[in-house]
């Protein structure tokens, strides 16, 4: 059962990994440059798999409102950067999600799903405006396109391995390791935080 999981999780990781970092998108492509953008920070990827653990630990319709809201906040500060409007302290608070998010899954409180979607909702909002800020060159439509898609598998990777966290191990197990991920996600943070 472990096995599974551990696989499980390494299936995401390598989903995730930067393969293409930034692209150019005079080479590659508005599309291809906003996709592989999320996947070339940690800081992104932690952040948005742990939205969908996060989603997967409360269960419900949660599974797919918390991403929801995560998405559609996101598109908004993506389009508040393009439009000029500033938004104070976004790389750091894009660390704090990691951390925020990572401790919330640890600590497993009862939070509605209302709740959980506005935190995310938050924090999307400033991993939007980032992806606004470094557009550069490429278009925004298709750049955005890119970037929202690459963040939903980022999504329904947390989701997926919430769940076969969830199906595979029973009971109190299932909710230690997903503490636990918890944990060492907001570990990751705190550790991109302090330079690493």
């Amino acid at each position: 059962m472990i096995k599974r999981i551990a696989l499980a999780a390494l299936a995401v990781l390598a989903a995730t990994a930067p393969a293409f970092a930034h692209l150019d998108p005079a080479t590659h492509g508005s599309f291809a440059a906003g996709f592989s953008h999320p996947l070339f920070g940690l800081d992104h990827i932690l952040a948005m798999v742990a939205v969908g653990l996060w989603a997967a630990s409360v269960g419900g319709r949660a599974l797919w409102a918390v991403p929801l809201a995560f998405v559609a906040t996101m598109a908004l500060g993506f389009g508040a950067a393009i439009a000029g409007m500033p938004l104070p302290f976004v790389e750091p608070v894009i660390l704090a999600s990691v951390i925020f998010i990572g401790i919330m899954i640890a600590l497993a409180l009862p939070i509605p799903t209302i709740g959980v979607a506005g935190i995310v909702a938050f924090f999307a909002l400033f991993h939007g405006h980032a992806h606004g800020g470094e557009l550069g060159a490429a278009g925004a439509l298709d750049f955005a396109i890119g970037f929202v898609i690459a963040t939903a598998l980022l999504h329904a990777g947390g989701v997926a391995l919430g769940l076969a966290i969830a199906r595979l191990m029973k009971g109190r197990h299932a909710k230690t390791l997903m503490r636990a991920a918890g944990a060492a996600t907001g570990l990751g943070g705190l550790w991109l935080a302090i330079g690493g």
